[in-house]
């Protein structure tokens, strides 16, 4: 009974939901990855599920569909190229962090553990799950599969690092922003796109954002033909990456970033397709089955590895965000906060940037004052690093193995 797919599929997304709703009540600090991935494995070392449990539930199989080459054209519709011309600084300085990051990765764990391991961990460290898929998938390919423990530990584990890194920065931040207020000397240097009230908060979080006029009548769009449409850019990613030797993650980015400016895509449009929450859970299960002939011994003696690479990598974005701030004569406080969003992301960079103007704002006033100068140069260096930055870092290195 246990093997049968509904059976299966209930009990593996029970693990993901009480993942799920640790991360809700840790507000991020414990990723959603890290309580799926060390419980997966802690029920598989002792016996209390099978190996074969992931595989029966069928999600994988998902995953492969919807987790790959449509859901890189989805994060393509999330740009808002708008607000990213308006926070040029927070894009650049952000990408100068990860480069920065993902470089001094290459050069000392590679002296001590060797390319292929520097490889394995640069990409996901400088962004996300989408950085991990390009990741593992090519280290498949070339034959190195025992490596993917790395990525997907490093994923599990960096949040733990950067929430509170970037917690502290900003909260310095603030206060001496709030200095500012005091002094009546307050000017919105970081906030460049109004955001007036949380209705506007959503929209630069890309929740409650107006629909970009498009080639196919809002009428027509329903949620087959958009996941038709979806699937158009990313069979077309596919089939470049035959001819070009290009990866079709690339491709798929950029397909979503044009077709979203063109009309083709609107925007979100596998959140419109009502196909994110299962693209997700499968790219999810793809990355727990990575790890499922993982022994105890393995994953302990690789422990080392994944802290040294998120140390040096932290290392790496801090220098790069501080050169950033330098060049574009950015606080360094609030310069070191965006380039950290890598590791940490959306709804990480949301929540933390929450979580410091009511703590540090006296009244709700202050709150609100503090939460417009903050949020969007966090949001933005996030999207920049986890939808862009992250998956071309990881797709140019995977072609270097």
């Amino acid at each position: 009974m246990i093997h049968d797919p509904v059976v299966a599929a209930m009990i593996m997304l029970g693990l993901v939901a009480l993942g799920e709703i640790i991360s809700v009540f840790t507000r991020a600090r414990i990723s959603m990855f890290l309580v799926a991935i060390l419980g997966y494995l802690l029920l598989i070392w002792t016996g209390i599920i099978p190996k074969s449990l992931i595989g029966d539930s069928k999600l994988i199989e998902i995953g492969a569909v919807l987790g790959t080459a449509p859901i890189i054209i989805h994060m393509g519709t999330l740009i808002p190229l708008r607000t990213i011309r308006s926070q040029w600084r927070a894009v650049i300085i952000s990408l100068i962090g990860i480069t920065f990051g993902a470089g001094l990765i290459l050069l000392l764990i590679t002296m001590v553990y060797g390319f292929e391991v520097a490889v394995a961990g640069a990409g996901p460290l400088t962004g996300g799950m989408i950085a991990f898929l390009v990741t593992s998938e090519g280290l498949k390919e070339v034959g190195l599969a025992s490596l993917v423990v790395i990525p997907a530990l490093i994923l599990s584990f960096q949040s733990l690092f950067g929430m509170p890194l970037s917690a502290i920065l900003l909260r310095r931040y603030a206060l001496k922003f709030r200095k500012t207020i005091d002094a009546d000397t307050y000017t919105a240097s970081a906030l460049e796109v109004g955001v007036k009230n949380d209705s506007d908060t959503e929209k630069v979080a890309g929740t409650v954002e107006k629909q970009n006029a498009t080639w196919i009548p809002i009428k027509y769009q329903t949620n087959l033909v958009l996941l038709f449409q979806l699937f158009i850019g990313a069979a077309i990613a596919v089939v470049l990456e035959q001819f070009t030797s290009i990866p079709y993650s690339l491709w798929a980015l950029a397909l979503g970033v044009v077709g979203r400016l063109i009309g083709f895509y609107p925007d979100r449009v596998m959140e419109r397709a009502n196909a994110f929450s299962i693209g997700m859970a499968g790219l999810v299960f793809m990355i727990i089955a990575s790890l499922n002939d993982t022994t105890f011994s393995t994953f302990i003696g690789y422990l080392p590895v994944i802290f040294l690479i998120i140390f040096i990598g932290i290392i790496g974005i801090l220098v790069g965000g501080l050169i950033g701030s330098k060049l574009f004569k950015w606080d360094p406080l609030i310069g070191l906060s965006v380039a950290l969003t890598a590791i940490v992301a959306f709804p990480g960079d949301y929540l933390i940037s929450e979580e410091v103007s009511r703590s540090v704002g006296r009244s709700k006033m202050e709150e609100k004052m503090i939460l417009d100068e903050i949020l969007t140069p966090m949001l933005i260096g996030g999207f920049t690093t986890v939808t862009v930055g992250s998956v071309v870092i990881a797709s140019i290195l995977i072609k270097t193995l």
